[in-house]
């Protein structure tokens, strides 16, 4: 993975030789943050953008491991990291290896089930890769690192903890913070275990400030409440200054919170969803939200994005593809980017994902293979799509929803293609 780092520009002056206003920031990562749209909250902007001014700083997302795949909520921070990178700066990406025990409970109903240390083992490296794909962990004073936090929270001890730590804490103040308070409000158990979760996360930018000197913490909107009161908790123990910056949570135009479909989370990883599947989530991307999304999850640049979503109609289709190769090829490359645009063309087969239906040797009905391949909810959900011409198998429309399919379909290579509406397809096979 390379990573391209931009050059910090000069501080601009007005005539008094005076900073000038924030409004227009002057450091190259809030300038550019800000007109893609990553920022959302800071806990002082101006005072951010001289830092960023003066020199290189070091920040870190947290990531607690509780799936073994990363999924396209998470991208927006790890763009946010990318390009902090790029324009010089150093990113710390915390794996929370030891809060995943207790589990976050921002804006939850309920708690999260409790993970066994081989289950968060696990977790752990299955997201560690996806890492690599965006940030540069070689050598450099901008080198991505990356920190697990059971490091420093496995060995803590309680009462040396609520002496040192505990006491820069008010319960008030904790009970006001919406994550809190949505619980409260709603009669929903929060429990011990869960409130002092925003202790450890403060806890963990202290720790991050002394031992790596990390002066951000950056995530989504939901977090809020933690990253300042861990910016805080440095300022009163450490007597520093501390930044919290935040993204904001994305929902789709429709409303739909961000890589989240009828078929579940939008996965980062390679085996938990094909380059296809994931090329197709951003293809189907509401028109309304195109070039947002084109700011946020691409490096293409901003005139070219203002180009294109200004397409109108079928011509913004085109921008649609582009913002889903290009968005996939940062994620699992160029070669698989193009291979998926190939394939949801009809030009290529290469890249569809394959679905294994035994019963294709001696034969299976059109609706139950249809069913079986897409994921789809029932079997009448599938006679209704075929019913409704919205399936293809080998580019012929399937007409009778009871019609055996079996292995004539099957080309030379073993496979058939299966497509459902204008844009899933799928290889089906035998074996």
């Amino acid at each position: 993975m390379g990573v391209t780092v931009l050059g910090h520009r000069p501080a601009s002056q007005d005539q008094s030789g005076k900073a000038m206003s924030t409004d227009a920031p002057r450091s190259d990562f809030l300038r550019i943050a800000s007109e893609r749209g990553y920022v959302h909250q800071c806990t002082d902007l101006a005072a951010l953008d001289a830092r960023l001014v003066a020199g290189p700083l070091s920040a870190y997302v947290g990531y607690d491991c509780t799936a073994d795949s990363l999924h396209v909520g998470h991208l927006i921070s790890i763009m946010l990291l990318r390009l902090w990178q790029r324009t010089g700066n150093r990113p710390v990406v915390l794996l929370g290896g030891g809060t995943t025990r207790i589990g976050d409970p921002s804006f939850r109903d309920e708690s999260r089930p409790l993970l066994t240390d081989a289950q968060i083992e696990a977790n752990k490296r299955g997201i560690r890769g996806v890492f690599e794909k965006f940030l540069d962990f070689g050598d450099g004073p901008a080198a991505a690192i990356e920190v697990d936090n059971a490091t420093w929270l496995d060995e803590l001890r309680y009462i040396p903890l609520l002496r040192e730590v505990g006491v820069h804490f008010s319960v008030n103040r904790m009970l006001t913070l919406d994550s809190v308070k949505q619980r409260l409000d709603r009669e929903h158990s929060l429990t011990f275990l869960e409130f002092n979760y925003m202790i450890l996360q403060a806890y963990d930018f202290r720790e991050l400030h002394r031992r790596h000197g990390v002066t951000v913490q950056m995530g989504g909107s939901d977090q809020w409440g933690n990253i300042v009161m861990g910016a805080d908790l440095i300022r009163r123990m450490d007597q520093a200054e501390a930044f919290g910056l935040t993204v904001p949570l994305l929902t789709t135009a429709s409303g739909a919170k961000m890589g989240k479909t009828a078929q579940g989370a939008v996965w980062l990883n390679a085996d938990r969803l094909a380059p296809f599947g994931y090329w197709q989530f951003w293809r189907n991307t509401e028109d309304p939200d195109v070039g947002r999304f084109l700011r946020l999850f691409t490096e293409l640049p901003i005139d070219e994005i203002a180009r294109l979503e200004a397409l109108e109609g079928a011509e913004l289709n085109a921008a649609k593809t582009t913002l889903a190769t290009e968005a996939t090829a940062l994620l699992h490359g160029r070669a698989a980017a193009e291979a998926a645009a190939k394939a949801a063309a009809g030009d290529s087969a290469e890249g569809l994902p394959v679905i294994v239906v035994p019963e294709l040797a001696s034969g299976i009905a059109a609706f139950a293979l249809v069913a079986r391949a897409f994921g789809l909810a029932s079997n009448a959900e599938a006679r209704r799509q075929i019913r409704g011409g919205g399936v293809r198998l080998n580019d012929a429309p399937v007409t009778d929803e009871a019609a055996m399919i079996g292995s004539a379909a099957l080309a030379e290579d073993g496979a058939a293609r299966l497509t459902l509406g204008r844009k899933r397809q799928v290889l089906v096979r035998a074996a």
